[in-house]
């Protein structure tokens, strides 16, 4: 069976403002509320919850609800974790009566490989064993794998292969494995926003690896929501202002297989090869799990195909940096 080694998507996103003003409130009470912030992990990436409520006690309850639902949503998606439902699959080839998020995030998985052409496929796991199995190796080719080894890992790449409902999910053949590092962090942000709404929260920023707004700030202006190019920069090269939507990044810089910093942990499925062209990409949507899959599936796609993609919707946006340091926006005002 493949072996599961975790990966680390790039993640280029500065959270918003902390400190902000409450809803106006009747008396003196106005001046004495600020905001309710939470700061943790979800699937290894750095998560932020910046919550606008008037009674604090009531904001800290559902904090201590998101964490228990971040810990719950991990033993499904993660890989950090062996006991997880996705590296039981993964390590059996099947999982009989599957978690419904994990069907349901399949589900989700089978309408962006649809909508991308296949360019979004979380069965890439084995070329990114294959990757990091080549670069564990004492004087390894920094050129990667060699064309053979990247076309065998490539047979087991395909979305149409797994099988799932709400009984069962199996894949057509052994060593295929699935990673959802490229959504789940979407899908895990737009739960957590979910219950916040369901607890009357009108106002908060909610960043899960992914970030999704519910409403405006407290003071009815947008969330002000920056991105660098690239995950150790500390300074936005642009700043996008927000209001019940989402953003999610996929960049080059939070890991790279050779040393040189070449070759990217994005893997393309249709060529087995890394994503070249572009330093950071980065996609507003109505939610964060759409914003995150096709963050990394626009990363494998020329612009033009980018563009042709976001004329078709209402609801998108990119923000696209090359690796020279050219911009190319669709469908943000550009």
């Amino acid at each position: 069976m493949t072996r599961i080694i975790g990966r680390r998507r790039a993640i280029a996103i500065i959270g918003a403002t902390i400190g902000l003003p409450l809803l106006p409130l009747p008396g003196a009470a106005r001046a004495a509320l600020r905001p309710v912030t939470w700061s943790g992990q979800a699937l290894g990436a750095s998560a932020t919850l910046i919550l606008n409520h008037e009674d604090e006690a009531v904001a800290r309850r559902l904090l201590d609800r998101v964490v228990v639902e971040i810990d719950r949503l991990e033993a499904i998606f993660s890989l950090y974790r062996s006991d997880s439902a996705l590296s039981v699959l993964n390590r059996m080839g099947a999982l009989v009566a599957p978690p419904a998020e994990l069907v349901h995030l399949l589900e989700i998985c089978a309408s962006f490989h649809k909508m991308t052409g296949g360019t979004f496929d979380p069965t890439v796991q084995p070329l990114w064993t294959l990757y990091a199995d080549h670069f564990a190796k004492p004087s390894s080719d920094q050129r990667g794998p060699s064309a053979r080894a990247i076309r065998q890992a490539l047979a087991y790449v395909d979305l149409t292969r797994v099988r799932f409902n709400g009984d069962r999910i199996a894949f057509a053949m052994p060593d295929m494995a699935l990673t959802l590092n490229g959504i789940a962090q979407g899908y895990i942000t737009d739960r957590i926003v979910d219950l916040l709404r369901q607890n009357g929260v009108a106002s908060s920023l909610v960043h899960m690896g992914e970030s999704r707004t519910i409403g405006a700030r407290a003071d009815g202006s947008p969330w002000q929501v920056g991105l660098a190019a690239s995950d150790v920069d500390a300074a936005s090269d642009i700043v996008l202002p927000l209001v019940d939507r989402a953003v999610a990044t996929s960049g080059i810089a939070g890991f790279s297989f050779d040393e040189a910093g070449r070759l990217s942990h994005i893997l393309d499925p249709r060529t087995g090869l890394t994503m070249q062209s572009y330093r950071r990409v980065s996609v507003v949507a109505d939610d964060a799990v759409t914003a995150d899959a096709l963050s990394t599936a626009f990363s494998l796609m020329e612009p033009q195909e980018i563009k042709a993609l976001i004329d078709t919707r209402t609801d998108l946006g990119a923000d696209l940096l090359s690796r020279a340091g050219t911009r190319r926006r669709f469908g943000l005002g550009a």
